[in-house]
């Protein structure tokens, strides 16, 4: 009896947060359809061209003729030694991948949402170059998987707000 009591009572408390579904009508709803109006123009270097692909991966591009949004995503990649050995050489790097983006509408040029996203990984560095250079490209490609996903939070919860 007590338990259906606090059932009851925090099924009233939930109805009364506000609290509604981001992606509500699935591929039909509101945030679907401004995500796949989403164009990404091509961003410099390899770094960019991971994040171009996971974010139209993410945005499930419509492939309109004109799109109503265009993001603008500029990177910055880096790549720096940490912990130096006794021998002076480099037993970590930490690799830095940081976007600035801008969601643009293409109707009036005005600018919809600017922010930046980002993500970092450590890296240790091994006796084998090859090893090496294979994690440093991992963690290249994880991090723009990574800095794609908060783009796209980011820009669901801005075209959510939009509509």
């Amino acid at each position: 009896m007590i338990r259906a009591a606090a059932l009851a009572a925090a099924l009233v408390a939930l109805s009364g947060c506000s609290l509604q579904p981001m992606y509500a009508g699935g591929g039909n709803g509101a945030v679907a359809r401004g995500l796949a109006a989403v164009e990404v123009p091509p961003i410099d270097g390899r770094a960019g061209w991971l994040v171009r692909n996971a974010l139209r991966d993410r945005l499930g591009a419509a492939g309109e003729e004109s799109p109503r949004y265009r993001l603008d995503v500029r990177l910055d990649d880096r790549l720096e030694g940490l912990g130096v050995l006794s021998d002076d050489t480099i037993g970590r790097e930490r690799r830095t991948l940081r976007a600035r983006y801008q969601l643009v509408d293409t109707a009036d040029g005005s600018i919809l949402l600017d922010a930046t996203a980002g993500s970092d990984a450590g890296i240790d560095v091994v006796s084998s170059e090859y090893a090496t250079i294979a994690a440093e490209q991992t963690a290249l490609e994880n991090l723009a998987r990574e800095v794609a996903d908060r783009i796209v939070t980011q820009l669901s919860l801005t075209l959510r707000e939009d509509r």
